[in-house]
Protein backbone atom coordinates (compact mmCIF):
# COMPACT_ATOMS: atom_id res chain seq x y z
CA UNK A 1 0.00 0.00 0.00
CA UNK A 2 1.31 3.85 -0.88
CA UNK A 3 2.35 5.92 2.05
CA UNK A 4 -0.65 8.41 1.29
CA UNK A 5 1.05 10.52 4.08
CA UNK A 6 4.14 11.81 2.49
CA UNK A 7 4.45 12.80 -1.44
CA UNK A 8 4.72 9.83 -3.13
CA UNK A 9 8.60 9.82 -4.57
CA UNK A 10 8.25 6.83 -7.58
CA UNK A 11 6.26 8.93 -9.96
CA UNK A 12 7.33 12.44 -10.94
CA UNK A 13 5.27 14.98 -12.36
CA UNK A 14 6.45 16.94 -15.86
CA UNK A 15 5.41 20.10 -16.63
CA UNK A 16 5.80 21.72 -20.03
CA UNK A 17 6.19 25.68 -20.05
CA UNK A 18 6.03 28.22 -22.32
CA UNK A 19 5.79 32.01 -20.34
CA UNK A 20 3.73 30.93 -17.86
CA UNK A 21 5.51 32.36 -14.52
CA UNK A 22 2.20 33.82 -13.57
CA UNK A 23 0.75 30.81 -12.14
CA UNK A 24 3.79 28.04 -12.40
CA UNK A 25 5.19 29.10 -8.87
CA UNK A 26 1.22 27.69 -7.38
CA UNK A 27 1.06 24.65 -9.67
CA UNK A 28 4.34 23.43 -8.78
CA UNK A 29 3.81 23.87 -4.68
CA UNK A 30 0.22 22.30 -5.11
CA UNK A 31 1.70 19.27 -7.35
CA UNK A 32 4.51 18.53 -4.70
CA UNK A 33 2.05 17.71 -1.91
CA UNK A 34 1.70 14.58 -3.75
CA UNK A 35 4.07 14.09 -5.95
CA UNK A 36 7.72 14.82 -4.35
CA UNK A 37 9.58 15.44 -7.77
CA UNK A 38 8.19 18.20 -10.32
CA UNK A 39 9.88 18.36 -13.40
CA UNK A 40 9.50 21.73 -15.54
CA UNK A 41 10.45 21.66 -18.74
CA UNK A 42 11.13 25.24 -19.92
CA UNK A 43 10.40 25.50 -23.68
CA UNK A 44 12.04 29.16 -24.39
CA UNK A 45 10.34 31.27 -21.72
CA UNK A 46 11.17 35.07 -22.17
CA UNK A 47 9.42 35.57 -18.96
CA UNK A 48 9.84 34.91 -14.89
CA UNK A 49 8.74 30.77 -15.64
CA UNK A 50 12.56 29.55 -14.61
CA UNK A 51 12.78 31.38 -11.22
CA UNK A 52 9.19 30.81 -10.38
CA UNK A 53 9.21 27.34 -10.51
CA UNK A 54 12.42 27.22 -9.17
CA UNK A 55 11.41 29.20 -6.01
CA UNK A 56 8.75 26.25 -5.53
CA UNK A 57 10.83 23.76 -5.25
CA UNK A 58 10.56 22.44 -9.33
CA UNK A 59 13.96 20.74 -11.14
CA UNK A 60 14.00 22.57 -14.06
CA UNK A 61 15.06 21.54 -18.08
CA UNK A 62 15.66 24.48 -20.45
CA UNK A 63 15.24 23.79 -23.69
CA UNK A 64 17.50 26.27 -25.98
CA UNK A 65 14.39 27.63 -27.90
CA UNK A 66 11.01 27.15 -28.07
CA UNK A 67 10.91 23.08 -29.92
CA UNK A 68 7.20 22.96 -28.93
CA UNK A 69 5.42 20.34 -25.89
CA UNK A 70 6.48 17.41 -27.85
CA UNK A 71 10.06 18.04 -27.58
CA UNK A 72 9.75 19.33 -24.31
CA UNK A 73 7.74 15.71 -23.07
CA UNK A 74 10.22 13.69 -24.27
CA UNK A 75 13.33 15.60 -22.69
CA UNK A 76 11.25 15.38 -19.70
CA UNK A 77 10.71 11.59 -19.93
CA UNK A 78 14.00 11.25 -20.67
CA UNK A 79 15.31 12.41 -17.35
CA UNK A 80 12.48 10.69 -15.73
CA UNK A 81 13.32 7.30 -17.26
CA UNK A 82 17.35 8.36 -15.73
CA UNK A 83 16.31 9.13 -12.70
CA UNK A 84 14.72 6.04 -11.82
CA UNK A 85 10.69 6.86 -12.12
CA UNK A 86 8.31 4.24 -12.63
CA UNK A 87 6.05 6.83 -13.97
CA UNK A 88 5.31 10.08 -14.83
CA UNK A 89 2.30 12.92 -14.76
CA UNK A 90 1.42 14.74 -17.21
CA UNK A 91 0.33 18.69 -16.62
CA UNK A 92 0.10 22.04 -18.01
CA UNK A 93 1.62 24.77 -16.07
CA UNK A 94 -1.48 27.42 -17.00
CA UNK A 95 -3.72 26.05 -14.22
CA UNK A 96 -5.82 24.10 -17.20
CA UNK A 97 -5.49 20.84 -14.94
CA UNK A 98 -6.58 20.69 -11.17
CA UNK A 99 -3.89 18.93 -9.62
CA UNK A 100 -6.37 17.70 -6.72
CA UNK A 101 -7.16 15.45 -9.29
CA UNK A 102 -3.63 13.90 -9.29
CA UNK A 103 -4.51 11.09 -6.70
CA UNK A 104 -7.33 9.97 -9.81
CA UNK A 105 -4.34 8.98 -11.80
CA UNK A 106 -2.50 7.40 -8.79
CA UNK A 107 -5.38 4.96 -8.32
CA UNK A 108 -6.03 3.67 -11.61
CA UNK A 109 -2.29 3.47 -12.38
CA UNK A 110 -1.83 1.37 -9.00
CA UNK A 111 -4.90 -0.40 -9.01
CA UNK A 112 -5.41 -1.72 -12.60
CA UNK A 113 -1.55 -2.40 -13.41
CA UNK A 114 -2.34 -0.22 -16.77
CA UNK A 115 0.32 1.72 -18.82
CA UNK A 116 -1.53 4.52 -19.41
CA UNK A 117 -4.31 6.75 -17.98
CA UNK A 118 -5.93 9.62 -19.35
CA UNK A 119 -7.98 12.17 -18.15
CA UNK A 120 -11.67 12.90 -19.91
CA UNK A 121 -13.22 16.45 -19.65
CA UNK A 122 -15.67 15.39 -22.13
CA UNK A 123 -18.19 14.67 -19.24
CA UNK A 124 -19.37 18.12 -18.79
CA UNK A 125 -19.00 20.04 -21.74
CA UNK A 126 -20.17 23.38 -20.08
CA UNK A 127 -16.88 25.02 -20.00
CA UNK A 128 -15.56 23.79 -22.79
CA UNK A 129 -16.01 26.53 -25.88
CA UNK A 130 -18.49 25.05 -28.67
CA UNK A 131 -15.64 24.89 -31.22
CA UNK A 132 -13.30 22.90 -29.14
CA UNK A 133 -16.02 20.62 -27.90
CA UNK A 134 -16.63 19.99 -31.98
CA UNK A 135 -12.80 19.22 -32.53
CA UNK A 136 -12.39 17.22 -29.49
CA UNK A 137 -15.19 14.83 -30.39
CA UNK A 138 -13.64 14.65 -33.80
CA UNK A 139 -10.12 13.86 -32.98
CA UNK A 140 -10.96 11.26 -30.76
CA UNK A 141 -13.56 9.80 -32.80
CA UNK A 142 -10.65 9.35 -35.45
CA UNK A 143 -7.87 8.45 -32.70
CA UNK A 144 -10.05 5.84 -31.23
CA UNK A 145 -10.84 4.41 -34.58
CA UNK A 146 -6.87 3.90 -35.39
CA UNK A 147 -6.06 3.22 -31.94
CA UNK A 148 -8.42 0.25 -31.98
CA UNK A 149 -10.27 0.91 -28.48
CA UNK A 150 -12.39 4.00 -27.24
CA UNK A 151 -10.68 7.45 -26.29
CA UNK A 152 -13.16 9.91 -25.16
CA UNK A 153 -11.02 12.54 -24.57
CA UNK A 154 -7.87 12.36 -26.65
CA UNK A 155 -6.88 15.74 -26.88
CA UNK A 156 -6.51 16.01 -22.83
CA UNK A 157 -2.97 16.92 -21.98
CA UNK A 158 -3.53 15.66 -18.02
CA UNK A 159 -2.08 12.04 -18.24
CA UNK A 160 -0.26 9.57 -16.53
CA UNK A 161 2.05 7.61 -18.47
CA UNK A 162 4.84 4.53 -17.07
CA UNK A 163 8.35 4.65 -18.21
CA UNK A 164 8.18 1.14 -19.48
CA UNK A 165 6.06 2.18 -22.07
CA UNK A 166 7.57 5.33 -22.79
CA UNK A 167 10.59 3.76 -23.73
CA UNK A 168 9.10 0.76 -25.83
CA UNK A 169 6.49 3.60 -27.97
CA UNK A 170 8.56 5.24 -30.84
CA UNK A 171 7.66 8.49 -31.40
CA UNK A 172 8.45 10.76 -34.32
CA UNK A 173 6.55 14.32 -33.68
CA UNK A 174 7.87 17.11 -31.86
CA UNK A 175 4.76 19.56 -31.24
CA UNK A 176 1.26 18.81 -29.89
CA UNK A 177 0.17 16.20 -32.16
CA UNK A 178 3.21 13.83 -30.62
CA UNK A 179 -0.05 13.21 -27.78
CA UNK A 180 -2.12 12.27 -30.26
CA UNK A 181 0.79 10.07 -31.75
CA UNK A 182 1.49 8.12 -28.34
CA UNK A 183 -2.31 7.50 -27.88
CA UNK A 184 -2.24 5.32 -31.51
CA UNK A 185 1.28 3.66 -31.29
CA UNK A 186 0.81 2.47 -27.36
CA UNK A 187 -2.79 1.18 -28.18
CA UNK A 188 -1.70 -0.77 -31.48
CA UNK A 189 1.19 -2.22 -29.52
CA UNK A 190 -1.38 -3.56 -26.90
CA UNK A 191 -1.02 -1.13 -23.96
CA UNK A 192 -3.26 -0.90 -21.23
CA UNK A 193 -5.11 1.98 -21.16
CA UNK A 194 -7.46 3.51 -17.99
CA UNK A 195 -9.41 6.86 -17.98
CA UNK A 196 -10.63 8.83 -15.44
CA UNK A 197 -13.14 11.78 -15.24
CA UNK A 198 -11.33 15.48 -15.02
CA UNK A 199 -12.74 19.23 -14.51
CA UNK A 200 -12.91 20.97 -18.10
CA UNK A 201 -11.21 23.88 -17.14
CA UNK A 202 -11.08 26.62 -20.16
CA UNK A 203 -9.90 30.06 -20.66
CA UNK A 204 -10.15 32.94 -23.39
CA UNK A 205 -9.67 31.21 -26.45
CA UNK A 206 -6.64 34.27 -27.05
CA UNK A 207 -4.75 32.20 -24.30
CA UNK A 208 -4.17 29.36 -26.51
CA UNK A 209 -1.29 28.37 -27.23
CA UNK A 210 -2.48 26.21 -30.32
CA UNK A 211 -2.50 27.74 -33.59
CA UNK A 212 -5.23 26.14 -35.38
CA UNK A 213 -4.02 26.12 -38.95
CA UNK A 214 -0.54 24.88 -38.45
CA UNK A 215 -1.31 21.92 -35.79
CA UNK A 216 -4.46 21.15 -37.35
CA UNK A 217 -1.67 20.37 -40.57
CA UNK A 218 0.23 18.75 -38.04
CA UNK A 219 -2.44 16.25 -36.39
CA UNK A 220 -3.57 15.44 -40.56
CA UNK A 221 0.20 14.65 -41.42
CA UNK A 222 0.27 12.50 -38.36
CA UNK A 223 -3.06 10.59 -39.29
CA UNK A 224 -1.31 10.04 -42.24
CA UNK A 225 1.76 8.98 -41.35
CA UNK A 226 0.16 6.33 -38.65
CA UNK A 227 -2.76 5.03 -41.09
CA UNK A 228 -0.53 1.88 -41.02
CA UNK A 229 2.16 1.60 -39.29
CA UNK A 230 2.29 0.14 -35.84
Amino acid sequence: MKDETHPRSDVCAIIPCFNEGRTIRTIVAHVRDILATVLVIDDGSSDSTIAEAEAAGATVLKQPRNMGKGAALKAGFAWAAEHGFVAALTLDGDGQHDTHEIPLFLKAFDSTSCDIVVGNRMRDLTAMPRVRRWTNRFTSWTLSRMAGQKIWDSQCGFRLISIRLWKDVKLETKRYEMESEILIRACRRGARLEQVTVKTIYFKAGQSKINPITDTLRFLRLLWRCRNAA
